[in-house]
């Protein structure tokens, strides 16, 4: 059949258009690309700022601030080895407990307050400030176990301290009988219960933890006393000092038993411790090997005057550390 001239024009015509479509020239091609980049590079940054491509609170993500500063990026933290006001939490060793007179409180001796010794407070303060006491609180009880923390922590955060210091523990393995002393994991969840809660109150406040004293240390070296072992029979700390000249098995492994508690409660200081930028934990109170002259002569296991001076020489040693 024979097609018209002027449909064979018109078949040609759209030939053409539709081969120009499908093969554009280099130049066009070239033109088309670049709108087509520019489209896909503007949806990318759209998307991103969106945060469709990660966080928006990546760093990563952004570019410096006008301050200079990438935006997230925390300040580091410093220890102050040189806090401008102190409070100590504990029991009666930081009560200087029979450091001055039998059966009573001296808290003038005490390692972390006091200001008839060389304390942290009259090491760390200026003169007149440690002097007056007006810097330097003493929170601590005689008697005090790990649960009476939190009260101890109420009382001092009124006062907003820069650094706190605790020693607590002791009481706690010091009891009628190695039946009676405060678990390990009950002494690491009450620990963590009265950090956290200090953490609350006082968010900047540095906290120095001592660990606990080696009990087994003192009976060793108090029992050499005849009048210190009369004097341990009226109850200080039975489940080590009580029977002291007795080294049968059982006695042995009684007092052992107190000495791996004191173990056990100086490795939850040291790991609860350990979280918090703001606490050091310093094992060095355990392994101090303390002698009949750094021992109360009354009681032959509270440190005397003398014993709270090395306890403030290896509080400041380890404060003041970089």
């Amino acid at each position: 059949m024979r097609v018209s001239a002027t449909r064979r024009k018109r078949s040609a015509a759209a030939s053409s258009t539709t081969r120009t479509i499908v093969r554009p020239s280099l130049r066009t091609a070239g033109r088309t690309a670049g709108r087509t980049g520019m489209v896909l590079f503007t949806t990318a940054a759209v998307l991103s700022s969106a945060g469709c491509f990660g966080s928006s609170d990546d760093p990563s993500r952004h570019g410096p601030t006008r301050a200079g500063k990438t935006p997230g990026a925390k300040r580091s933290i410093v220890w102050n080895t040189r806090p401008t006001s102190i409070a100590s939490l504990g029991d009666s060793i930081t009560r200087g407990f029979d450091a001055c007179s039998v059966l009573s409180d001296c808290p003038e001796v005490s390692w972390s307050t006091g200001t008839d010794v060389r304390s942290l407070a009259q090491r760390l303060l200026p003169s007149a400030t440690a002097d007056a006491g007006t810097h330097a609180w003493n929170f601590a009880k005689t008697g005090a176990v790990v649960a009476d923390l939190p009260g101890q922590i109420e009382a001092a955060a009124a006062r907003k301290p820069k650094l706190i210091t605790v020693m607590i523990g002791a009481n706690d393995a010091c009891r009628d009988s190695v039946d009676d002393m405060t678990s390990a994991e009950q002494f690491r969840t009450t620990f963590t219960s009265a950090l956290t809660r200090l953490r609350r109150d006082l968010p900047k406040t540095q906290v120095y933890v001592a660990s606990v004293p080696d009990l087994k240390r003192l009976w060793s070296e108090g029992r050499k006393n005849v009048f210190g072992q009369q004097i341990w029979k009226l109850g200080i700390c039975p489940s080590m000092l009580k029977d002291s000249q007795d080294l049968d098995a059982a006695s042995n492994d009684r007092r052992q038993r107190v000495a791996d508690r004191v173990t056990e409660y100086n490795k939850v200081l040291k790991d609860v411790c350990g979280r918090d930028v703001l606490c050091r934990f310093d094992p060095a109170v355990h392994e101090y090997r303390f002698t009949t002259h750094e021992l109360s002569k009354w009681d032959w296991f509270h440190p005397s005057k003398a014993g709270q001076a090395q306890l403030a020489n290896m509080a400041y040693r380890r404060i003041t550390a970089p």
